[in-house]
């Protein structure tokens, strides 16, 4: 069951509703952001309509129920007959049944345990089973009815500037049903952080997008076996999830992935008018250095936003996608800071996990930090929020909870890849 209280405001969701009571918005969409069935979309619609101004979905939870340690040992025990079962050779079950377990107890041993508790303690024990990732095939068109339904996300590496005798990253993101670019910036070197600044200057603009469309670079998913071997573990696809998409996770914005040349392919097309008239004018203009090429692409982005009709869809980007806005057909939704975050460097950042030692520090290789409200053994996560003039804030988290906050060189900061 989806617990909208834990990802969303009030607000938001109340806008969501609003907006399908003026039919702005199809219900489908909006059951997709919040990652509802049909009837619980309904039975939220029904509440909102009867008293709009004191609508909510936060609730309490008024006392918090332990299960007695001999029903504990129960389902731990029957979780290892399941698994005994699972490991003969001679059985075709390949799979644990948490549902039979729940029925055992309460017909064998009249305990109402609930399905997800069962499946908490089986997870927390080792009796659990990864599902297999399903294999599909990969191969069709994007088609969009909104701004902010899909953003196609990329990055190039090319020589842009020849003079320069260096090759750039130009990282771009274009809104798939205006084929206006939301964003386009060149850079060096191409990291999860400069990604993730693409990110922060996108949402702060224009909202949270429905949904991102990207390649399966490394930046952007966790491939077993290309992206597993060199950190020495076997997790699967998927499993592991990237800094950037964590970023995304935080906003419950929704990713879509080329699985197929092909697909790459549709999502590379829209950039090569914006592509080739950038290496044109560098070449004329003899530009040697990244920041001069930057003018020019904010120049030819300008162009190609406001002036350039789209060969697709026969209107300038900029006017489509401003009609797109008056008109309400739009599922960009405002970027607001939620619980458990203080501040958007909470969520705009890169995170590693730490464990407090017993002086209460924290090692980042070979850099020790002392850490406020911390205790020996406490899992810390450090999110990076790069500042001006090569420092850089770092908040310590520990259990949902902002502990300290310190500035730090940059430089000090060795294994952080902004």
């Amino acid at each position: 069951m989806s617990q909208i209280h834990k990802k969303f405001t009030d607000n938001q969701v109340k806008r969501l509703l609003d907006r399908y009571l003026k039919k702005e918005i199809e219900r489908k969409y909006i059951q997709e952001i919040l990652g509802i069935k049909r009837r619980r979309f309904f039975e939220l619609l029904k509440k909102y309509k009867e008293d709009p101004d004191d609508f909510s979905v936060q609730y309490e939870r008024k006392q918090s129920k332990r299960i007695p340690k001999e029903i504990e040992d129960i389902i731990l025990d029957e979780l290892a007959v399941e698994k005994q079962i699972i490991e003969s050779q001679e059985t075709p079950v390949k799979c644990y049944n948490y549902s039979y377990i729940k029925d055992l107890l309460e017909n064998k041993y009249d305990q109402k345990i609930s399905l997800p508790t069962i499946i908490n303690r089986a997870k927390e024990n080792g009796y659990y089973l990864k599902k297999r990732a399903k294999r599909s095939v990969h191969d069709r068109e994007v088609l969009t009815n909104f701004a902010g339904e899909l953003i196609q996300h990329d990055s190039s590496h090319h020589l842009w500037a020849p003079a320069a005798k260096e090759k750039w990253y130009l990282i771009t993101s274009l809104d798939d049903y205006s084929r206006l670019l939301l964003y386009a910036s060149l850079v060096r070197k191409e990291t999860s952080w400069t990604h993730i600044e693409a990110l922060q200057s996108l949402m702060f603009r224009y909202g949270l997008p429905y949904t991102f469309y990207v390649d399966s670079h490394s930046i952007f998913r966790f491939v077993q076996g290309r992206d597993s071997n060199w950190r020495k573990h076997h997790k699967i696809t998927d499993e592991a999830s990237p800094q950037w998409k964590q970023v995304l996770d935080d906003c419950n914005v929704k990713v879509i992935y080329a699985l197929s040349p092909q697909a790459k392919g549709k999502i590379e097309r829209p950039y090569q008018w914006l592509q080739d008239r950038l290496v044109r004018t560098c070449v004329r203009e003899n530009v040697t250095d990244i920041k001069q090429a930057q003018l020019i692409l904010k120049q030819e982005l300008n162009r190609y936003n406001y002036r350039q009709v789209h060969s697709t869809t026969k209107e300038v980007p900029y006017y489509r996608f401003k009609n797109a806005l008056q008109k309400k057909k739009s599922l960009f939704r405002p970027f607001e800071v939620i619980s458990p975050f203080k501040s958007a460097k909470d969520i705009f950042c890169l995170r590693i996990n730490r464990i407090a030692d017993s002086y209460r520090r924290i090692s980042i290789n070979n850099l020790k930090l002392k850490v406020n409200k911390v205790n020996p053994r406490d899992e810390v996560t450090l999110k990076f929020h790069p500042l001006k003039n090569g420092i850089c804030e770092v908040r310590f988290w520990v259990k949902n909870i902002l502990v300290d906050i310190q500035n730090i060189k940059k430089s000090d900061l060795r294994g952080v890849h902004f």
